[in-house]
């Protein structure tokens, strides 16, 4: 028995690091990850394993998520507390945008995003989860918006044409995209020339433990796909935003419980000690807008 557990154990830790490395298979696990959270109403959600607020084999989702509860156009049936900010909150939205928020979920942000853009703007919502974007279809049907719609599709191959948007949100999506340098080059293919992105997510300071990194559940759960700061920022640059700002940067503290799934207690001490940090941050960014080619612009 001991023999069987052992071989069950490793070859459970030997599949989770290759996943960690697969691409394609990373994307099928965040996928089946936050299918089972869409596949649950609201309540369950909120009491059971792989829901908003608890902890789905030691991965609390809600760590990061902040309240929506006074934003207008906040609609609570959408709202699967998935979140790490108010990228809405920082994305100068005007009357008659089009916003396109990347990995839309339920469609919170998306429903937000319209009550700035009003009946003359344009939503569209991308998700890679089929049961996300049947929930937030459905909840669009139900508020009666004629313009919020969603579109199954892979962030790093968006199915949106290019110069679309005026205003690109995402909250705590990109850390899961396996190629953030795709993720950032499709943000600036579809962006306006002279449109802005504002995306709340997840990053680094320090090193994370390697048990941590590679740890398949503290992926879908937002943590080690994370990455450094500064790197995140460099990989902006190298798509060609401009303006790039921190609009609000905040410190995330995982409870010891969680780490210790990962972590023995000395690693724990020495994680705690290290400096390392996970932090929630809002972080704005321009498509330079075109010139009028007379050099006098």
């Amino acid at each position: 028995m001991k023999l069987k557990m052992s071989f069950t154990f490793f070859t459970k830790k030997t599949l989770e690091t290759n996943k960690m490395k697969n691409p394609d298979a990373l994307k099928l696990m965040v996928k089946e990850k936050y299918a089972a959270i869409a596949n649950q109403d609201k309540e369950q959600n909120a009491a059971s394993c792989c829901g908003a607020t608890a902890c789905c084999e030691g991965v609390d989702y809600s760590i990061f998520s902040e309240s929506y509860t006074q934003i207008q156009g906040y609609q609570s049936e959408a709202d699967l507390g998935l979140g790490c900010g108010l990228p809405t909150e920082f994305a100068q939205i005007k009357p008659g945008d089009t916003v396109i928020d990347l990995g839309s979920g339920a469609g919170n942000d998306c429903f937000v995003a319209r009550a700035l853009t009003g009946d003359t703007g344009k939503v569209i919502g991308i998700d890679m989860t089929e049961a996300m974007i049947s929930k937030a279809k459905a909840n669009a049907v139900k508020l009666g918006f004629t313009n919020v719609s969603f579109r199954l599709g892979d962030i790093e191959a968006m199915p949106v044409s290019a110069n679309k948007a005026d205003v690109v949100i995402s909250n705590c999506v990109l850390n899961l995209v396996p190629d953030k340098n795709k993720a950032f080059s499709e943000i600036y293919r579809v962006l306006k020339p002279g449109g802005h992105l504002s995306v709340s997510d997840v990053v680094i300071k320090g090193q994370l433990p390697k048990a941590i990194q590679d740890a398949a559940e503290m992926y879908a759960g937002c943590v080690s796909g994370a990455i450094q700061l500064e790197e995140y920022l460099v990989i902006m640059k190298t798509a060609g935003l401009t303006n790039i700002r921190l609009q609000k940067e905040k410190a995330v503290v995982v409870p010891d419980d969680i780490l210790l799934k990962y972590l023995n207690d000395s690693e724990l001490k020495a994680f705690k000690s290290s400096g390392t940090g996970i932090f929630s941050i809002t972080v704005y960014a321009e498509k330079a807008g075109a010139t009028c080619g007379c050099g006098c612009c």
